[in-house]
């Protein structure tokens, strides 16, 4: 098994507090020309530990859907152009050798799979019904105290449940922007909390707290998650990058102004 606190970045590099449009909910700004995906100092290791749990966990961190989906196909080769573009990568036949030297066939596996083993983000799919969009499929490897089989089938407030923050206002405001994007447009967002333990993979129910002692060792947890509608379909992809630094790496202007709620264990959108 990786060592968890192996999986860290030597920097953090997306600080959401100091960025007066990001520390706004939602916070969507539009993602530039080729920063849908990216890749940090921890892809070796944190891609690593992807394939772990995807090889040993597919059930947890896994939701595909029982017959063939369009989105997840588009979702594929959104993904397969996005790092084809990072010359970091390399195309070898049918396979593509990612930067840590791992090929991974393109057709071996399942589109949600194989999308999975490419990029360090989290997907998931969000596809529309009749009260708005539900959550249908995905890969959650890095789950910040959720639990990817219990909001599978739920549109946005179900999944939202738990944040107090998200009420019918919010809710209204999603999904205008929802409605807005445009074929394989995005837009991006961003979250934090404090963690004592630095594992990645933590799934939580919504019952369940998440511990913490602002008198223990302390890590910052970053997520930079987008929105983009997928081509051919209506459905639209969610993304989750992790950043995940101990509070010591925190440069002296992100440490000097990260809100003292999140140092102290709560949510940045309690500070809003």
């Amino acid at each position: 098994m990786t060592r968890a606190n192996e999986i860290c970045q030597s920097y953090l590099g997306v600080a959401p507090w100091m960025d007066s449009l990001a520390a706004r909910l939602p916070g969507l700004q539009p993602v530039q020309p080729g920063e849908w995906l990216q890749r940090d100092d921890a892809f070796d290791t944190q891609m690593a530990y992807r394939d772990q749990l995807l090889m040993e966990r597919p059930h947890d961190v896994m939701a595909a859907s029982s017959m063939p989906d369009p989105a997840e196909h588009d979702m594929l080769q959104a993904v397969i152009a996005a790092v084809e573009a990072d010359k970091a990568y390399k195309r070898n036949g049918d396979s593509i050798v990612r930067p840590d030297g791992v090929p991974v066939l393109l057709h071996a596996q399942t589109p949600l799979m194989t999308a999975a083993r490419l990029a360090q983000e989290d997907m998931l799919i969000l596809q529309p019904g009749p009260d708005g969009y539900v959550l249908r499929s995905g890969v959650l490897c890095f789950p910040a105290s959720w639990t990817l089989s219990q909001k599978v089938g739920r549109g946005m407030m179900g999944i939202h449940k738990p944040v107090s923050r998200y009420n019918a206002a919010m809710g209204k405001r999603v999904d205008r922007v929802f409605a807005m994007l445009q074929p394989d447009q995005a837009v991006w967002r961003a979250n934090i909390l404090c963690y004592n333990d630095p594992e990645l993979y933590q799934p939580r129910l919504e019952h369940e707290r998440r511990p913490f002692d602002r008198d223990k060792p302390i890590w910052v947890r970053v997520e930079r998650q987008t929105l983009r509608r997928l081509g051919t379909t209506s459905a639209i992809v969610f993304t989750v990058h992790t950043w995940l630094v101990p509070i010591e790496r925190l440069t002296p202007e992100q440490a000097a102004t990260l809100p003292e709620i999140v140092r102290n264990g709560g949510s940045m959108s309690e500070t809003i």
